[in-house]
């Protein structure tokens, strides 16, 4: 047997002669790795030249509907006997952390039942209520103390590195801290959320908890803001850089979750993971594809950072004479690009028009609409506006002869610099001409401005 392989024997009543599949967790994917074909007997080995990454394995049935768990770690020399007429009951030989692990998952089973079973009489006889709760007290620190147990006897181990990676952080109570600071839950259930999680220890990503864990960590305990997310990104791919598969864990999971921003200010996440982790580096399992992805994005996102100075749009107007969006003079403006031909565009612009004549006005806004050409319909821009009577607005046009002569120029053109990706998209600008929202609704609009004034 190679020193650096693995040889899982097997043996998985009642199949035989059929395939039965090796995968593992990672993230919400379970990718298979191997698979074999059972003998006559049931009987067959997963074999491999090279050691696998440690983590929670999963042995497939034939039809791959269902599964049973393994641990894999140091130790990937050994045997299973596994019955579906009583699959609890598989029997590891020659793996102790297996063995660990089936008496970990019983003891689990039996007192979470029981504490199901307490949590039932506790609902149908409240008049017992202090005797129940106390029952379940004792059970939880009973498998506290399991636990604990394992996590001292083997401190490396594989099933020690799970058990505390998925141990939940218990505040102090009555903490003098407490008294003095509303916050203080929140702050120490936050600094101790990764106790004992180390970010280069690759065994985690092959979890079913460890991306739930992290997307909870980011969505509850960091505060929403680019500086803050961009600092716990930070801090955790420095420790994921010295293993490559962590690393490429966390930042496929970053670049998916944030290439689509769910918040305006998620955008200066984006670029930041472009400029530090992929603009001049390479990956061996990252595709030309996938960087032209991630790359392309973080372009059209680079000019358009909530927060920064929106880019300068000069174009002719109605009348042919070039106008720039720089030198509008008013304490907020809102540039509306759109399409002549746009059925949306045709219902959101008199919405706008609308809400700028009642409210906006008076609060010293202005319109800048940059109405985008794609099917050559310049008359039918000038009708709607005409038609419409949106005179109060600076209006520009954007050819396609001019928008290929930028980029023919080297020089990015207006739907880049905007990141258009459908029509109308609104960005609210305030004096400096600094983004205030970006690919907002009128009615958002309207709260932004409401909620500024309000704030005064």
């Amino acid at each position: 047997m190679a020193q650096d392989g693995y040889e899982i024997k097997i043996s998985f009543k009642p199949f035989k002669n059929e395939y039965i599949y090796l995968g593992h967790y990672y993230g919400k994917q379970l990718p298979i790795i191997d698979s074999v074909k059972l003998n006559e007997k049931g009987e067959a080995t997963f074999k491999g030249p090279k050691k696998l990454g440690g983590g929670i394995y999963l042995v497939g049935y034939p039809d791959r509907s269902r599964h049973f768990e393994v641990l894999l770690d140091k130790n990937q020399k050994f045997s299973i006997a596994a019955d579906t007429a009583n699959i609890q009951n598989i029997v590891f030989t020659g793996s102790p952390e297996n063995t660990a692990f089936k008496a970990y998952q019983a003891f689990m089973m039996q007192h979470g039942q029981q504490i199901d079973a307490l949590g039932r009489q506790l609902q149908a006889s409240p008049q017992d209520s202090v005797k129940l709760r106390q029952q379940i007290i004792d059970l939880n620190a009973k498998i506290k103390k399991y636990r604990g147990d394992i996590i001292a006897k083997e401190p490396d181990g594989i099933l020690s590195a799970l058990l505390t990676a998925m141990r939940e952080p218990e505040v102090p109570q009555n903490h003098p801290a407490a008294a003095k600071d509303s916050m203080f839950a929140y702050k120490y259930y936050k600094a101790h959320y990764w106790d004992g999680v180390n970010f280069y220890d690759e065994r985690l990503v092959r979890t079913p908890f460890f991306e739930p864990k992290l997307q909870r960590y980011f969505d509850q305990l960091v505060y929403p803001s680019a500086d803050s997310v961009n600092k716990e990104i930070n801090y955790m791919l420095g420790y994921a850089s010295i293993n490559e598969e962590m690393q490429r864990f966390l930042l496929l999971h970053f670049a998916n979750r944030y290439l689509n921003q769910k918040y305006m200010w998620e955008d200066a996440v984006f670029v930041n993971l472009y400029e530090k982790y992929f603009a001049n580096k390479t990956y061996p399992w990252l595709t030309e594809e996938g960087k032209k992805v991630i790359t392309n994005r973080a372009y059209s996102l680079m000019a358009n950072i909530t927060g920064g100075a929106a880019a300068d749009i000069e174009l002719p107007d109605t009348k042919g004479t070039k106008k720039n969006l720089y030198n509008v003079q008013a304490p907020y403006t809102l540039v509306a690009i759109w399409d002549p031909t746009c059925g949306h565009c045709k219902e959101v612009l008199p919405k706008l028009d609308s809400l700028y004549q009642k409210k906006w006005k008076a609060q010293g806004m202005k319109l800048f609409a940059m109405a985008k050409e794609t099917d050559g319909d310049k008359k039918g821009w000038l009708d709607f506006i005409t038609e419409h009577k949106l005179q109060d607005w600076t209006h520009v046009y954007y050819s396609k002869d001019a928008d290929k002569a930028r980029i023919a120029s080297g020089v990015p053109g207006y739907s880049q610099l905007y990141d258009v990706q459908s029509f109308p998209t609104l960005y609210l600008l305030d004096k400096d001409k600094r983004i205030i929202a970006k690919k907002v609704t009128e009615a958002q609009v309207d709260e932004i401005l409401e909620h500024r004034k309000s704030n005064k």
